[in-house]
């Protein structure tokens, strides 16, 4: 069983992860994980400390349980680029201030990394509004590139199809044919995915996030740095990771909304998709790089995927783990043999990409900071 640990400001309750129900349950781990939930309170996405608060967080597990391999994200440039207008200089200097934060968390964990930027950010230019179609349109506030479509008349085809800032209308079978899926796979896929263009999103009667003012380019390309290795697509660098955790303890660290243009350590591109497809950042790109395959096709939540199908009844499993149903398979903590943990200030899926012994990550919804939660999935490796 999962044990999550919800602090919000002190104030903790321990739950079942698969179903969110309260338990009574102690032991070591769980003691250890309590304490540092709370010796590290979470500042707020758009905090300046925010950053700070996943390396000191991860640091003081380093310190507690000993971890061979470390994922971390750092994510607060992403929020603040995407919700706060600022000049040139001011971007300069946040992005700066990130690369200093992995510098040291790097001297004083002494672990070797490989990190990677989930890609570059562009300022929004417009929205598609699909509001007004025939059919159903479907698409999250963290996917601009894609959208979902269900059941379109032909004037919903020919509105979209001359629409000036609509790229491409992809029917289903060619999006299963890319990732080679099989029949449960293509369930998930929308009957059509509408890509939009550089610069522009879609809106759709499921958005009640607030306005962005930038949001992710064009980022068939993402920056690698991965000292010794040659990585061609982002499902290499599993391997990249298993071949140096053979000889030294290692972190994976993801740094949001930096692509090639901003990233500030020697690097070399690597390909974020295949033919049109690239990832936006989120949960499958995570799940990718975690698991050395192509996994859009078991979680495309960003792109369309009604994930509200189905006979789930008034219950669902895994109420804290945002559109996951079940625990991901393949991913790197959960085969790694050695201690693993991992924190991010990206919430909802940390725990479920990393698939980590400890996770810890903030617990915020739609910015709005509700405190932190830690997720252990083993407590065999104390």
């Amino acid at each position: 069983m999962s044990i999550a640990v919800v602090d919000a400001r002190g104030w903790q309750n321990t739950l079942d992860l698969k179903t969110g129900e309260k338990i009574e349950t102690t032991g070591p781990v769980i003691d250890m994980v309590k304490g540092v939930l709370q010796r590290h309170p979470y500042p707020g996405d758009m905090d300046p400390g925010s950053n700070r608060w996943v390396s000191d967080t991860a640091l003081d597990l380093i310190d507690r349980y000993g971890p061979r391999f470390v994922f971390l994200a750092y994510a607060a440039q992403y929020f603040s680029g995407r919700y706060t207008p600022m000049t040139k200089e001011a971007r300069a200097r946040m992005i700066s201030d990130v690369f200093r934060e992995a510098e040291r968390f790097v001297s004083a964990s002494g672990f070797a990394v490989i990190v990677v930027g989930t890609g570059d950010m562009t300022p929004l230019l417009g929205f598609i509004n699909l509001t007004r179609l025939n059919g159903l349109a479907v698409c999250t506030h963290w996917s601009t590139r894609y959208a979902g479509l269900y059941e379109p008349s032909q004037d919903d085809m020919k509105v979209l199809g001359e629409h000036p800032h609509v790229e491409r209308i992809i029917p289903r079978e060619e999006v299963v044919g890319l990732f080679n899926g099989t029949p449960d796979q293509a369930s998930r896929v929308p009957e059509y995915l509408i890509l939009a263009r550089e610069g522009y999103a879609f809106k759709t009667i499921s958005d009640a996030m607030r306005m962005p003012v930038m949001i992710p380019s064009l980022n068939f390309d993402i920056p690698l740095h991965a000292p010794s290795h040659a990585v061609g697509a982002i499902t290499g660098i599993r391997q990249a990771l298993e071949k140096d955790l053979l000889e030294k303890n290692v972190a994976l660290i993801a740094v949001e909304g930096v692509g090639l243009d901003e990233f500030l350590w020697p690097h070399l591109p690597c390909r974020n998709g295949m033919e049109w497809y690239y990832y936006e950042p989120g949960e499958a790109q995570y799940l990718t790089i975690v698991s050395g395959r192509h996994r859009f096709l078991d979680y495309p939540t960003g792109s369309g995927y009604k994930y509200f199908n189905g006979n789930e009844g008034t219950t669902r499993s895994y109420p804290f783990s945002g559109h996951f149903k079940s625990l991901p398979e393949g991913t790197f903590g959960s085969t790694f043999p050695g201690k693993s943990i991992a924190v991010g200030n990206k919430s909802m899926f940390m725990h479920m990409v990393a698939g980590a012994d400890l996770s810890i990550e903030c617990f915020a919804r739609n910015l709005y900071n509700q405190g932190t939660m830690a997720v252990i999935h083993r407590q065999d490796k104390l």
